[in-house]
């Protein structure tokens, strides 16, 4: 490796999106062949929802730009040809990091116009990415959050998760915490195919069991369900089985939606994948980025007894401490969180 190429004053050519992100250096290792990062100095690192996106959160925080999880359907994707990449194959190998991250979350938290308003991290792409275990953005973040008395919610694929259990079984006794897994796959082989960079379906839940023996509630988002892929009974009944098994307590389902780009990136893989199903899709998604209400439906009414049998009614309120909570029922949001 010539770590020479890697300094700051090296031009490599880094595209000019990033150029708007403070762009600092490109750096490649060879601990992660085929992936490259582009190191940025942020100006900010809480970002506003629109009052109009009715999610129940108003902050987010991100250190990464793209994800190396490489999921076909992420909703996500379409955010990085703002920084002049593509969302395909660009959105999984070229990480944008946020490096100085840390030190402006702390001085954003500390203005006195700070009110202390719920912050989620894991909305755009996964905090918990490989990325991460390079360079150990979380702890700080999550640190920061509660030193300022900031509630915060976690939301990830990662079993990366696993070594910040300690500090996030911490934090959560000084400030309402909760943690969230997503796992919609169970299926090994299509797992592989469709989010190819993620952990395994027994690897996170795993995690799922490593939350609570940490003393922690999980919920699981059994999102996106794919329509004629991981939308039967039996799927639905195998998963919510395992996962309840793993200790969860309680779950989410809602089906894919196929916004911008990353339907074109989804469909170019369905129909190489499974193309006795791109008509399907086409007649689903031909007049909006969501399923139809009829699916949605017949989806409700296909999971909530799975999900009573299972006994993981829990509800999920993105910002409260590892406290029981009242049931909750199955649900369709606006937005799907990967």
């Amino acid at each position: 490796m010539r770590w020479s190429d890697q300094g700051i004053g090296i031009d490599d050519g880094a595209l000019p999106g990033l150029q708007r992100m403070g762009f600092v250096r490109t750096v490649r290792t060879p601990q992660f062949e085929g992936v490259t990062f582009h190191e940025v100095l942020c100006k900010s690192a809480l970002n506003k929802i629109p009052a109009a996106a009715m999610l129940p959160f108003r902050y987010t925080v991100n250190g990464y730009r793209g994800c190396a999880h490489a999921c076909k359907y992420c909703f996500a994707r379409p955010t990085h040809e703002y920084l002049e990449f593509d969302a395909g194959g660009d959105f999984d190998n070229q990480i944008v990091v946020k490096t100085n991250l840390v030190e402006v979350l702390r001085r954003e938290l500390a203005r006195p116009a700070w009110r202390r308003d719920t912050v989620a991290l894991g909305t755009n792409t996964d905090p918990y990415q490989r990325a991460e275990g390079r360079y150990q953005l979380m702890p700080g973040v999550l640190t920061a959050l509660a030193d300022s008395g900031t509630p915060l919610s976690i939301l990830t694929k990662g079993t990366l998760l696993h070594r910040d259990l300690p500090l996030i079984g911490e934090l959560a006794q000084r400030i309402p915490l909760s943690v969230a897994i997503s796992l919609a796959v169970v299926d090994p082989a299509l797992h592989r195919d469709v989010e190819p960079g993620t952990p395994s379906p027994s690897a996170r839940l795993g995690l799922i069991s490593a939350v609570r023996d940490a003393g922690l509630d999980c919920h699981v988002m059994v999102a996106p369900v794919l329509p004629h892929l991981t939308d039967s009974v039996d799927h639905l009944d195998k998963l919510l089985g395992q996962i309840a098994a793993a200790g969860a307590t309680g779950v989410t389902v809602f089906g894919l939606h196929l916004r911008s780009s990353t339907r074109g990136w989804f469909m170019n893989w369905l129909a190489r994948s499974h193309p006795e199903l791109v008509p399907i899709y086409r007649t689903l998604y031909r007049r909006s980025p969501y399923l139809p209400a009829d699916y949605r439906e017949a989806l409700r009414r296909r999971a909530a007894p799975l999900v009573a049998k299972h006994r993981l009614t829990g509800d999920h309120r993105p910002f409260r401490s590892a406290t029981p909570a009242p049931p909750a029922t199955v649900v369709e949001p606006q937005l799907s969180l990967f």
